[in-house]
């Protein structure tokens, strides 16, 4: 009989997103890699900060990193 394999942790996702002591998935907003000439100093330092992803794909990021156990 085969034995069951277990998922491997998505290593692309795993260096983009953690999840947060509370459970949310933090990650980078876009917007930040060209074109910042006309953009505030305060809106740079804003996009800088890992921020909480949406509800809607959070599970989605939480599926291909099985082994993170927090929340």
């Amino acid at each position: 009989m085969p034995r069951f394999k277990p998922m491997k942790t998505k290593k692309a996702a795993a260096k983009r997103f953690k999840i947060s002591a509370t459970g949310k998935v933090m990650g980078y907003r876009a917007g930040k890699r060209h074109l910042l000439g006309h953009k505030s100093a305060k809106h740079k330092r804003r996009l800088s900060r890992k921020q909480a992803l949406s509800p809607t794909h959070e599970h989605h990021i939480k599926d291909v990193l099985p082994f993170s156990h927090r929340g």
